[in-house]
């Protein structure tokens, strides 16, 4: 008698449910194009090996101060010189990013850091990520003034994008020898008026320490065009640091100027 020989079970793959891409750092997030609102932060975040280029320019004309004729002999501040800083960030592993930049007031450089917690999802309404930096003057050789904090984001449809980013800064009162402090929180939205064009607005009161003049406040038009983000700034502050931000604006003043990013990804 011949046995029979059964038929080996068909292996059929197991199907696993496909992965979520909400961790992924390089997934498109239409509502937030930049790493910035106009100064402060978001929750972007920059793939491992990513990079991004980010240009500030201030001009000093006060367009609260002189009249329509003096603004536009100056050409609306160009001919009054800026507050520029350069900066470029960079992903050294998955969430982290690496930011390096540089202001030609004073020769501020900042090196800083921020860490992309976890992003907006479905098990989790908010976006948070944690900051820390240290700025010094003079080519970083004096007054250091270290500072951290959080980015909190919540996504509202597919219009618009809030942020609130508590921040502490030390040595909020440089080169005087007097040690200062200041607890502040940046308050600040971009909304789609179309789909490449946002505007921006932020304001950062201080809550605790050390306070002089009025709360950052600053807004923006801006264009998203591919990798590149073009922002026409109003601000009554050149300030883009973050302890530059702790000591808040100037009373009765705007300023116009723009910002540049390119990202490298």
């Amino acid at each position: 008698m011949v046995s029979g020989v059964t038929p080996a079970r068909a292996q059929t793959p197991a199907t696993s449910a496909p992965a979520s891409d909400d961790d992924d750092d390089a997934k498109l997030r239409p509502l937030e194009p930049d790493f910035s609102l106009v100064n402060l932060p978001t929750t972007l975040p920059l793939p491992v090996g990513a990079g991004s280029f980010h240009l500030t320019h201030r001009f000093n004309e006060n367009l609260r101060h002189d009249s329509f004729g003096t603004q536009a002999s100056n050409l609306f501040g160009l001919d009054e010189g800026a507050t520029i800083q350069l900066e470029y960030r960079v992903g050294v592993m998955k969430h982290l990013e690496a930011i390096v930049s540089r202001t030609n007031v004073s020769r501020i450089i900042q090196f800083s850091a921020k860490y992309d917690a976890f992003h907006e999802s479905a098990s989790h309404p908010l976006g948070l990520s944690a900051i820390v930096g240290v700025e010094g003057g003079n080519n970083f050789r004096e007054n250091h003034a270290p500072a951290i904090g959080v980015v909190l984001s919540r996504t509202i449809g597919g219009k618009a994008a809030l942020y609130a980013t508590p921040i502490w800064a030390h040595n909020t009162f440089p080169g005087t020898g007097v040690m200062e402090n200041t607890t502040y929180i940046g308050l600040g939205a971009r909304v789609r008026i179309v789909p490449s064009v946002f505007v921006v607005g932020e304001v950062s009161p201080r809550l605790g320490g050390y306070r002089p003049g009025e709360a950052e406040l600053a807004f923006s038009f801006e264009k998203h065009v591919g990798a590149h983000v073009f922002s026409l700034t109003f601000a009554n502050t050149s300030a883009t640091t973050y302890g530059q931000l702790a000591r808040g604006g100037n009373a009765e003043s705007l300023y116009l100027g723009f910002n540049l990013a390119r990202k490298f990804f």
